[in-house]
């Protein structure tokens, strides 16, 4: 079993390390209402990008959308549940001295994908879970006209689109979720190359 690994920007703490340790000690964090654990859900988002042969950078940027749900384990942070807790913001704020903006767009703006693609495509508010159609409200509703045009100007869309299409599909219990060590190799390329 994994001790806890103290997280300092000083002390030169291996990210990798410090991830897989929160991933091992929170694998029963539930996810919302959904019926799989915080975990299961990224690690199964990353299996997806994974599975489409998306290069290490995407991998990663799955792996880590949700990041934000666990600010608790980053301290210099200050966390407080809310309805919203504007997790995507959290998360980028914890994990950018490491990782590349690709990584860090997906994160910020997964939830606003959301939003955007219940403005611009007809059936995807229907393929939601309903927990991600309950949560929609809290998050702002569907893009108005305005905001779909400027969130098209974001030069890492087509990504940020399909880390948000592999977060949708990522809440299947019957598939095992697999293990975080999958992932270390992409996530030590994408750190190293940062």
């Amino acid at each position: 079993m994994h001790s806890h690994i103290a997280y300092s920007e000083s002390n030169g703490i291996n990210i990798v390390d410090l991830l897989e340790d929160i991933f091992l000690r929170r694998s029963s964090t539930p996810y919302g209402d959904e019926p799989i654990s915080m975990s299961h859900h990224m690690l199964q988002t990353a299996h997806l990008a994974q599975r489409a042969n998306a290069d290490d950078t995407t991998i990663v940027a799955a792996l880590l959308h949700d990041i934000g749900h666990y600010a608790k384990e980053f301290p210099r942070y200050k966390y407080i549940d809310t309805c919203n807790d504007h997790h995507e913001l959290i998360g980028v704020r914890v994990v950018e001295q490491w990782f590349p903006e690709l990584v860090t767009d997906c994160i910020r703006y997964h939830v606003q994908a959301k939003r955007f693609l219940c403005s611009t495509e007809m059936n995807y508010y229907n393929s939601l879970s309903q927990a991600c159609k309950d949560s929609l409200p809290l998050q702002g509703g569907p893009m108005n006209a305005a905001e779909v045009l400027k969130f098209k100007k974001i030069s890492t869309l087509p990504t940020v689109l399909q880390v948000r299409r592999w977060d949708d599909q990522a809440i299947d219990s019957t598939i095992e979720a697999p293990a975080f060590s999958n992932f270390r190799t992409a996530l030590e390329s994408v750190v190293t190359a940062r």
